[in-house]
């Protein structure tokens, strides 16, 4: 079988006949051959798109929602199914697998929930007789470019609100998790979607992303990826003056201040740091620790990641999976090496685990350095893996000062039994998430998503800020005076 792309409510081989291959990163596997598309498939998508939109957008609002409530319940039914894919083609493991599609569950119903509302505004009219509203108005084609990490969760952050709000849909995944991105596509067709909708392109970012983003009938770019790549969107949506929605990279931090609950910051730096084995862009890859409980956490941590157990993610035993790819495993380990070479202190870790359940893919262990520089690479760059660098305070504002110079402002937290310090850390940090006393993960679906710097655009994903991106304001006078009426002119008469 050959995933196929889905153009016009047909699925449809790229029109070049050529395919590639999904690959388990924790052993080899083949998960399915793949259409590989180029910019003659994204034409007749986006095409598709266009002329489906005209109609879609005059469908109520209630209406629209019922197809996602349906798509919801076929998610939740086949949430299992779906788990193992997860951890199959991205390789995070089985109970975050679960949680990805969870997500992505939540995400589908709360947005539904939206239908019935896509709240505007009604405000008195400054004249007599004359009644003023606010409303949404869908944008047009959405192109929704979602990455490898969060293969249920992140597209349904975009196709949803898309959807709900009227816009039909070129959805182009990541090259990593095609066949993952097929079968939420099927269970939307399944839901009832109308045929050019929602429209998948698979192939790689460089051919099909490229011709998404110059196509002149997309409105509308969603793209999560690097802050390289989403430069790059941006430069390229600017000759058209298309609308762009970025969510990108993340150095994000936890600070552990000395009156801190110490076997609770390390379940939050374990929780953060290692799981998904470090690829989230809400990944904990900097630890801001206070000097007078620096050794002892970094003791406490050491025992704990030594007994991470890698293999596969299907494995009850599995601690810590795979690395998506081998490029990644490179990036990461190289990292490794330039921390080493700047003069960071390597406490665990390091190396590539090629051994034993290591053997047919890509792991790295989990490591971290101590005595890191807050101006090193590895405290600066985003690395997308399981390295982690601990950097030494004397003070909270001292903490402060180093968590925010970054050029990411993605997600932080403060672990602290102090509420003044705590107080003082939700006003003076300048990221977009902050918790308390818990790591840098677990954002909540109902909850603007999104960073400040390097991280974005400005743009937030999740809870009602999404609809943002995704809708135009319009606003509305209806005047029933019977006469002309000049607005600022005539307050006075």
């Amino acid at each position: 079988m050959v995933f196929k792309n889905y153009i016009g409510g047909k699925w449809v081989d790229s029109k070049s006949g050529a395919t590639f291959e999904s690959i388990n990163p924790a052993n080899g596997e083949v998960i399915g051959v793949v259409s590989k598309s180029d910019a003659t498939d994204v034409d007749d998508a986006v095409e598709a798109a266009a002329r489906a939109f005209p109609s879609w957008r005059k469908v109520p609002a209630p209406r629209r929602a019922e197809i996602l409530f349906r798509a919801a319940q076929i998610m939740l039914s086949r949430k299992e199914e779906l788990s193992l894919l997860v951890t199959r083609e991205m390789g995070k493991v089985i109970k975050e697998g679960r949680g990805d599609v969870q997500e992505g569950i939540d995400m589908t119903f709360y947005t539904a929930g939206e239908g019935r509302r896509l709240l505007g505004s009604t405000t008195p009219a400054e004249l007599p007789n004359k009644f003023a509203m606010s409303v949404r108005d869908p944008i047009g084609v959405v192109a929704a470019i979602t990455p490898w990490n969060f293969p249920i969760a992140i597209p349904t952050w975009k196709l949803m609100p898309a959807l709900v709000a009227g816009n039909t849909v070129v959805f182009k995944p990541a090259s990593d998790t095609p066949v993952l991105a097929h079968k939420l596509v099927e269970i939307l067709e399944e839901a009832g979607i109308p045929g050019g909708v929602l429209n998948l392109v698979l192939g790689p970012g460089g051919t099909v992303g490229d011709a998404l983003v110059s196509h002149p009938k997309v409105d509308l770019i969603s793209f999560t990826g690097s802050t390289a790549a989403g430069k790059g969107v941006a430069q390229k949506a600017s000759e058209q003056l298309k609308r762009v929605s970025l969510e990108m990279g993340g150095k994000n931090a936890i600070i552990v201040m000395d009156d801190a609950d110490l076997e609770l910051a390390v379940d939050g730096i374990i929780w953060s740091a290692y799981g998904t084995t470090g690829q989230r862009c809400t990944a904990a890859s900097r630890l801001i620790v206070h000097e007078a409980v620096r050794k002892e956490l970094a003791d406490r941590l050491i025992n704990r990641i030594g007994a991470l157990r890698l293999g596969d993610g299907l494995l009850d035993t599995t601690d810590v999976g795979p690395v998506v790819n081998a490029s990644q495993l490179d990036k990461i380990h190289g990292y490794v090496e330039a921390g080493i070479k700047e003069g960071a202190n390597l406490l665990i870790g390091g190396t590539i685990c090629d051994e034993g359940d290591c053997a047919k893919g890509f792991f790295h262990k989990p490591t971290l350095f101590d005595n890191v520089n807050p101006n090193m690479r590895i405290a600066q760059e985003e690395i997308f893996g399981p390295v982690v660098s601990m950097i030494a305070v004397s003070s909270l504002d001292q903490a402060i000062e180093v968590n925010n110079a970054s050029r990411y402002g993605l997600s932080s937290s403060i672990f602290t039994r102090d509420i003044n310090n705590a107080f003082r850390a939700m006003r003076d940090i300048t990221t977009g998430i902050v918790y308390v006393n818990a790591g840098t993960i677990g954002a909540e679906v109902h909850l603007p998503f999104g960073g400040t710097r390097g991280t974005g655009n400005g743009h937030r994903e999740a809870g009602q800020a999404a609809l943002d991106i995704f809708t135009e304001w319009k606003s509305l006078y209806v005047d029933f005076s019977g006469r002309l009426q000049r607005a600022q002119i005539d307050l006075d008469s």
